[in-house]
């Protein structure tokens, strides 16, 4: 790869990485796993050592973690950097380290560990009372105030037995399996869209505006490093452990003790080994220099400590047999097979099903009931099947093909031109209605507080829901509701009946996201909405109008135009009129200051959440969209604006700050 080709690809990685550094550290959303962001991280790394000249201050490999959220509390700055770990990934890489250290130091000692897969927070005790617990935010300047929610989980510790004048601790927030499987439970339940993982669920709840929700979802904490201590000498690592476990503040206490480099291996190894029987996720191994004074000789780099690694341990993977191939029907008539196999466990937790995403899929692996099958978490965070173990196969095992008629309707299933989906053809499906209407009753489109799925499913099952207009027709079912029981007793069948009334007061824009239209989410609605103004206006709709709405494309202007022109959407939307739902816009379509202009939000304004100022630009008729693009009118960039303020000025985007935009609003029109 020559200078220019790398340069190329370091803008590649470089974007991806911060993209997905966003959604894993602000957002608690991840879309690709750890071990498939840290090999993109190893490749930058890489290419950066081969062309030090392309090293920039704010690459991904010179920065540490996320942003602080303002939105989410009080920002509190660091007494202590919680810096994150150099990541190593093989036995090699894990001894030069050990040498390292017995290069500079005498007769070093290393405590090898398990790297909890959570949340850092830490934790400032003043004459032995807690006074603030701050998240890692970026790790450098700046965390979050979450001391409300702290208090509220059982491992924090509010007042120490033996106090010091000062102590400062960081630790790292998790969920258990078992109360993540609980909290999910409930998430399903009440209609609400399942966490991906523990860490994020743990993540999320830690940022919670309501106390009260933490305390429900049940977090707990491991301490594993004392950041400052005044007060009281501690010389080692394992001495505060041993002053933490005194004051009952619970630590990583299954640690070893190692003096060579053989000796440290052997421990990551016992670690990994122990992965599956842990009631909760660990994502490695940390080597750390036992004594205080060794580490503060050593000191750190603006991104890791000299004194640290961390082991990633590679995807986990275990053979079992394949039992059956489950199909299911989504809210668009999709038809996706699910592998059904022998229970086994995975990076702690029973895993026995893992998607086959379509016929393509199964082909690929030639994968047949009865087969043995290797499967894998992919970072811990979904069941895959990686391959079929074919020198295994039962003699009688066949070719697997999805069936040619529905698998809940029993009508024709099409496969769609230039995909590799397979859909029920029938509109009368009633998996596919199941779907519709959970999807609209949900909290991004009707936000029908407590219409849970097992609701809809019996609903839909009994004969109440035929389509979704018929959730404004249960009142005149109450009784039978009542005495039935399918929602409860009178008081939770009138509470839902009066949230269903209620919805009918909701923005058109909620109405739209509601019908479930292929490509129209959230964002496409209330943008599609905003110019529209009304339900009404969008049946008479072209594609060529709706192309002209702010990152509306071809393909979504066409789903648009095909669901509003089939009979029975039409006649759906008429009996919605009748019952009184609403389908206007509430926004007012002119009259503000950025009328016709679309702006794009990013990086850390100074005194500003992003949400806050994207409603100060909706308020005067602006447009605020997720992207960059040619469209777009201004880019408001705060700090760690990253990939696009970079695109901003490639396309020749105006770039504004905070005090322009303020300065903006404030000038008479």
């Amino acid at each position: 790869m020559d200078r220019e080709q790398a340069q190329q690809k370091i803008k590649e990685l470089r974007s991806e990485l911060e993209y997905h550094s966003d959604r894993y550290y602000n957002q608690d959303n991840p879309k690709i796993s750890d071990y498939e962001y840290d090999q993109k991280m190893q490749e930058l790394k890489k290419l950066e050592q081969k062309f030090p000249d392309l090293v920039t201050k704010d690459s991904p490999t010179q920065k540490v973690g996320g942003t602080a959220k303002r939105e989410a509390g009080v920002l509190v700055a660091h007494n202590v950097p919680m810096l994150s770990l150099q990541d190593v990934f093989s036995r090699e890489e894990v001894e030069e380290f050990v040498e390292d250290m017995y290069k500079q130091l005498e007769e070093p000692e290393f405590v090898v560990e398990y790297k909890i897969d959570g949340l850092s927070m830490a934790l400032r005790y003043e004459q032995g009372d807690l006074q603030l617990a701050v998240t890692r935010g970026d790790g450098i300047n700046f965390g979050e105030d979450v001391t409300a929610n702290a208090k509220v989980i059982s491992d924090v510790k509010k007042k120490l037995k033996e106090p010091v004048d000062y102590l400062e601790v960081r630790g790292e927030v998790y969920m258990t399996n078992e109360d993540f499987e609980r909290v999910n439970e409930m998430q399903e339940l009440n209609g609400k869209k399942p966490f991906a993982n523990p860490r994020n669920c743990a993540a999320g709840t830690l940022r919670q505006l309501d106390s009260k929700i933490t305390k429900q979802r049940g977090l707990s904490m491991f301490v594993f490093n004392i950041q400052e201590i005044r007060g009281m000498e501690i010389k080692t690592h394992i001495q505060g452990y041993e002053y933490l476990k005194r004051n009952q503040i619970p630590v990583i206490d299954d640690y070893r003790l190692c003096r060579t480099k053989e000796e440290v291996w052997e421990a990551i190894c016992a670690i990994g080994e122990q992965r599956g029987a842990l009631g909760y996720d660990i994502d490695g191994a940390v080597v750390k220099v036992n004594s205080f004074a060794d580490r503060a000789k050593l000191g750190a780099t603006s991104k890791v400590p000299r004194w640290a690694v961390a082991y990633k341990y590679p995807p986990e993977e275990k053979e079992t047999t394949l039992l059956d191939i489950e199909l299911s029907v989504g809210r668009t008539g999709r038809i996706t097979p699910t592998a059904i196999f022998e229970p086994v466990r995975l990076c702690g937790t029973s895993v026995s099903r893992a998607t086959l995403h379509n016929q393509d899929f199964i082909d690929e692996l030639d994968i047949r009931i009865g087969d043995h099958i290797q499967v894998y978490k992919s970072g811990e965070i979904i069941p895959k099947v990686r391959r079929v173990l074919k020198e295994k196969r039962p003699q009688d095992a066949v070719p697997y093909h999805l069936p040619e008629v529905c698998p809940v309707c029993g009508a024709k299933t099409q496969r769609e031109k230039d995909t590799a989906d397979i859909r029920c053809t029938s509109p009368n499906c009633p998996a596919q209605l199941e779907r519709h209407i959970i999807n609209f009753v949900g909290r991004d489109a009707m936000d029908i507080k407590g219409f849970g799925t097992v609701y809809v499913e019996e609903l839909v099952r009994r004969g109440y829901l035929k389509d979704v207009a018929d959730i404004y027709t249960l009142h005149e079912s109450r009784e039978e509701l009542i005495e039935q029981g399918i929602i409860g007793k009178e008081k939770n069948t009138d509470k839902l009946l009066a949230a269903i009334e209620k919805s009918k007061e909701n923005d058109g824009y909620q109405l739209l996201t509601g019908f479930g239209i292929p490509n129209v989410g959230k964002a496409a609605a209330k943008a599609i909405l905003r110019d529209f103004q009304s339900i009404d206006a969008l049946l008479k709709a072209d594609v060529e109008s709706l192309q002209e709405v702010n990152d509306i494309g071809e393909v979504s202007a066409n789903c648009i135009v095909e669901f509003f022109q089939k009979e029975e959407n039409r006649l759906m939307i008429e009996r919605m009129k009748r019952y009184g739902v609403n389908m206007n816009s509430k926004e007012q379509q002119a009259g503000g200051k950025f009328d016709g202009m679309t702006f794009v939000v990013t990086g850390t304004l100074p005194s500003l959440s992003r949400k806050e100022a994207a409603a100060m630009i909706e308020a005067q008729g602006g447009k605020v969209s997720g992207s960059v693009s040619k469209k777009t009118t201004m880019l408001l960039a705060g700090e760690n604006a990253g990939s696009k303020l970079t695109k901003a000025q490639e396309l020749g985007v105006r770039v504004i700050s905070q005090e322009e935009l303020l300065a903006m609003l404030h000038t008479e029109s």
